[in-house]
């Protein structure tokens, strides 16, 4: 039986780090004592440390997430050659479809955005990179919950699903008869869930070498998407997954 262990710094680097990371503007260290029930001894210790090391940057009187830890996390997206997996083929949809497309992990019940190949005309996105969303609600994590094994996808799903927007699926039954839908269609639909005037459609990957279980997705405003546009950007989302896939997939 694994035990968990406790190593009280990690968890204080962490917990600050993380305050840190959801916020857009410096964090001062008052509000992080407070926000992390950290003594001041304690937190100016650790700020001191990370700051030495780049993890984070003093600015305005205040604490940001720092350049060298943006690089070390950028290395979660080079392993399995999944980054310039994605952006070849993201690339190609941008050029046929002129619509983003994002790359995202489950985490739990969560799904973070970790790559995005952006169109070359301006969308209303609600992801950012980083950016955590429960995947109830977005295209992106109904792919991802529709292919894991009924014990796995039983031991994640909470009791209570928060909502988004008033479109959210709201109870563990609405969520089993979509993903039903995901499996027959081969892909994820956001309409309207997380964002309103915002749809989405989502196609599975499968779970890299490393153990990465991803799917990729584009996001569209309702005003310009009919029929047509639609079906195009449906297929070729799916393509873009198929043509990941046969890059970072080992073959079964």
């Amino acid at each position: 039986m694994a035990i968990d262990y406790d190593v009280p710094a990690i968890r204080r680097t962490h917990d600050i780090l993380r305050v840190l990371a959801g916020r857009r503007t410096p964090v001062r260290a008052a509000e992080l004592a407070d926000t992390c029930q950290l003594a001041k001894s304690t937190l100016y210790l650790l700020l001191d440390c990370l700051e030495q090391r780049r993890w984070i940057e003093r600015k305005d009187g205040g604490y940001l997430i720092g350049i060298e830890l943006m690089a070390l996390g950028a290395a979660y997206l080079r392993h399995d050659g999944l980054e310039a997996a994605f952006h070849a083929a993201a690339s190609d949809f941008v050029a046929r479809c002129n619509e983003v497309v994002q790359l995202a992990v489950l985490d739990g019940f969560d799904v973070v955005y970790i790559a995005r190949e952006d169109a070359r005309r301006p969308v209303r996105l609600v992801s950012e990179l980083g950016m955590r969303l429960p995947a109830h609600a977005c295209a992106l994590g109904k792919a991802l919950l529709a292919n894991l094994d009924a014990d796995a996808l039983a031991a994640c799903v909470p009791a209570e699903l928060p909502r988004v927007t008033d479109r959210t699926l709201a109870t563990r039954e609405a969520l089993h008869q979509e993903l039903d839908l995901v499996r027959q269609m081969g892909l994820g639909q956001d309409l309207e869930e997380v964002a309103t005037g915002l749809v989405c459609y989502a196609a599975y990957i499968g779970v890299t070498p490393l153990g990465k279980r991803v799917a990729v997705s584009t996001s569209i405003p309702t005003d310009r998407l009919d029929d047509a546009h639609r079906r195009d950007v449906m297929e070729g989302i799916r393509q873009v997954a198929r043509d990941i896939a046969l890059r970072v997939i080992p073959a079964v």
